[in-house]
């Protein structure tokens, strides 16, 4: 809040209050990250109560924001029984991982066509962050430079339904991934094989770089079947 002073009187400016969209958008990014980090678990019910306490919104972003991530796949609600977070599902992940390897390959195609100098600086950019993030171990920091990179492999495409797809896969596998955190030095292997990749694509090697994405999925598809 802040104060003024106008002729001797204290006049008092309430802060502006969030839009309704935007209480709505927080609600459904908030909500979304607890599932993708497993802080609300595969096949958990979901007390709306318990969200509205806990993230300080109201009823109706929150119970807004669960059927969007409906919509998402991310939750089911049951009529006159509530919400639970959808469980997970091996054959999911798998049809999700056979939809993303060949477009994955097709947008670093793409990207060696059409990349600049410049598409490349900001790759590296990125991963030259995750160092300091392995240190540490940080779990919801390496996800999102992860997703970073490959939107970043995206713009460098120049192909906005390539990269929408592409967005909506990474969101959707982004908690099966926080699942394969359990397993020693997969945070590291993955860090290799994003180098791998950017180094295959700042050489315009077309082949290499295929075959780097190619792998990188590969290893994301073999930690999903010993974890699940």
């Amino acid at each position: 809040m802040a104060i003024f002073e106008t002729e001797g009187a204290e006049v008092a400016l309430a802060a502006p209050q969030k839009s309704a969209a935007t209480l709505r958008e927080l609600a459904y990014k908030q909500i979304k990250q607890r599932i993708i980090s497993c802080e609300l678990r595969p096949g958990e019910a979901i007390n709306e109560t318990h969200l509205i306490n806990l993230l300080g919104l109201g009823r109706t972003p929150i119970h807004q924001a669960l059927h969007r991530l409906e919509v998402d796949g991310m939750v089911t609600i049951l009529p006159r029984k509530g919400v639970v977070v959808t469980p997970v599902s091996l054959n999911d992940v798998l049809d999700m991982i056979e939809v993303r390897v060949c477009n994955e390959q097709l947008c670093v195609k793409l990207a060696l066509e059409r990349a600049q100098e410049s598409d490349f600086a900001v790759m590296r950019a990125i991963l030259g962050r995750t160092p300091a993030l392995l240190a540490k171990h940080d779990v919801p920091g390496l996800m999102e430079l992860d997703l970073q990179f490959h939107l970043a492999i995206s713009a460098a495409a120049r192909n906005r339904v390539l990269a929408e797809l592409l967005r909506n896969l990474h969101e959707k596998q982004a908690r099966f991934w926080f699942l394969t955190l359990s397993e020693a030095h997969h945070s590291e292997r993955i860090y290799q094989e994003h180098l791998q990749i950017l180094t295959a694509m700042e050489a315009r090697d077309s082949s290499a770089a295929i075959t780097a994405i190619h792998d990188h999925i590969d290893d994301f598809r073999r930690a999903i079947m010993r974890t699940l």
